[in-house]
């Protein structure tokens, strides 16, 4: 009674009629009409519905231009993202499905509350939210809010893969992957032609070549990398590797390596600096008369092919490796900027077996071509020894993997980014690309030859990759 009292009052006042005193009884006798508290009842449970068909209406219009924002996702790279109810202050959300996703490689999961998946198409996809909030009827349609998630093409389907010309007089394979034994050891060695040089359709500029001198117990590996600016640094490559191969089998012999076999034995017995001195001398003699030998076959092939000798600039590392009874013993040479690194047998330790010549200290690029390479006053520096009783891996590479794997040069000599480099390899990378290094996989060519696909912005030069393990 009084709430109907309340009411019909404010009522007639809000319509400027007032209840002079002397109809105050016949006023209680109104209110207590039936009728009129019925009337009341109604006029107040509708005021209700609209208030609340009003908040309904004005929440929904709140959700519906909430801006939502969901990351980018790219073609073929795994995508998971979250729609935080809480965060988004969706508590009040009773029914929800999402439409759209059809052939897209992406689904939601309402129990996480995640879109997640692989994405198959690019562009921006336009994602609807079906939903309906607390207080709406259960047979009621279901609001539709639309959320723009974009997803960027996979950059890899950006470059175009032209093949070379096979007619060219110096064409060569575009990728080659190998594998194979190297003295008691394993060797896999997987070269491929850069996106920037497919996408012109242009060739591999790097080489390689391994050979186990089965006479003289001696291994022997190289790896060039041809300058890309360098028109015919391919031929220059591949010239720099067969002639190091060529040289050490025709003056690598068993007569000419006897005072050298003895030396080693001495110096694994007792080291001093007579065996130490003796041993510099055989490398530093037989290596730089190596060395020199390619640079000469280089030298002859330009002036027979009538052009310039820096045509073919191209890098040269090579690696001497020879397991005795008392350990492995392993010669280096290198010029240019790719690293030779020898892993101990527990991965605690890292030698670099060369140093680069990049930065400050190697004055920029230096080409197994260049004359002057010889006459230098570094020349000596360029060779490596080093007797160990076993390693896990000896590895040759060029700057197509040591640029985006490494950085930086500093890189090589730290043992951590090492054992990251390996972990790489063996699946830890957003591709899940994996090389197996177990003895006995007749894959691991081929599957170091995907790995050597992954992406790295601004890194697309040609990559060759040697390991010895």
């Amino acid at each position: 009674m009084e709430e109907t009292k309340r009411y019909l009052k404010a009522f007639l006042t809000q319509n400027k009629i007032e209840i002079p005193s002397g109809k105050l009884s016949l006023f209680d006798e109104f209110i207590a009409n039936e009728n009129n508290v019925n009337s009341v009842k109604i006029i107040q449970e509708n005021q209700r519905m609209i208030m609340e068909n009003w908040k309904l209406k004005t929440r929904i219009d709140d959700i519906m231009i909430q801006a939502v924002s969901i990351p980018n996702g790219t073609v073929n790279k795994k995508y998971e993202a979250k729609l935080d109810f809480t965060k988004l202050n969706w508590q009040d959300i009773v029914a929800f499905e999402i439409k759209g996703l059809e052939n897209t490689g992406l689904q939601f999961d309402a129990k996480e509350e995640t879109l997640s998946g692989t994405p198959e198409i690019s562009g921006d996809l336009k994602i609807k939210i079906l939903f309906r909030i607390e207080g709406e009827p259960e047979d009621a349609a279901l609001n539709e809010k639309t959320l723009t998630l974009i997803i960027n093409p996979d950059p890899k389907s950006l470059w175009k893969n032209l093949e070379s010309d096979k007619n060219d007089p110096f064409y060569k394979e575009d990728n080659v992957a190998v594998s194979g034994k190297f003295l008691d050891k394993n060797i896999v060695v997987a070269s491929k032609r850069g996106r920037s040089h497919a996408n012109t359709g242009a060739f591999r500029e790097d080489d390689f070549a391994f050979k186990n001198i089965n006479q003289t117990g001696w291994s022997l590996l190289a790896v060039s990398d041809g300058a890309g600016s360098a028109r015919l640094s391919r031929k220059g490559s591949k010239i720099a590797c067969d002639a190091v191969i060529q040289y050490f089998e025709e003056n690598f012999t068993e007569e000419s390596l006897k005072e050298f076999d003895e030396t080693l034995l001495l110096h694994h017995k007792q080291s001093d600096e007579s065996s130490s001195k003796k041993i510099s001398h055989f490398v530093y003699n037989s290596l730089s008369k190596a060395a020199h030998f390619a640079n000469k076959q280089i030298e002859e092939f330009a002036i027979k092919s009538e052009t310039e000798l820096a045509n073919f600039h191209a890098t040269l590392i090579f690696a001497l490796v020879k397991k005795y009874d008392f350990g492995y013993a392993l010669l280096t040479f290198g010029v240019g900027d790719c690293p030779i690194g020898l892993l101990n047998k527990e991965l605690t330790e890292i030698k670099l077996m060369n140093w680069l010549d990049v930065g400050d200290f190697g004055g920029g690029t230096r080409f197994i071509t260049m004359p002057e390479i010889f006459q230098s006053d570094k020349f000596s520096t360029r060779f490596g020894f080093k007797l160990v009783d076993d390693f896990s891996y000896l590895v040759l590479m060029t700057d197509g993997i040591y640029d985006p794997k490494f950085v930086v040069e500093a890189n090589l000599e730290k043992i951590e980014k090492w054992n990251e480099f390996f972990g790489d390899l063996q699946g830890n990378n957003e591709d899940g690309h994996k090389v197996d290094f177990s003895t006995g996989n007749t894959e691991v060519a081929n599957q170091l030859s995907t790995w050597m696909d992954f992406w790295s912005p601004g890194n697309h030069d040609d990559r060759t990759l040697a390991i010895i393990y």
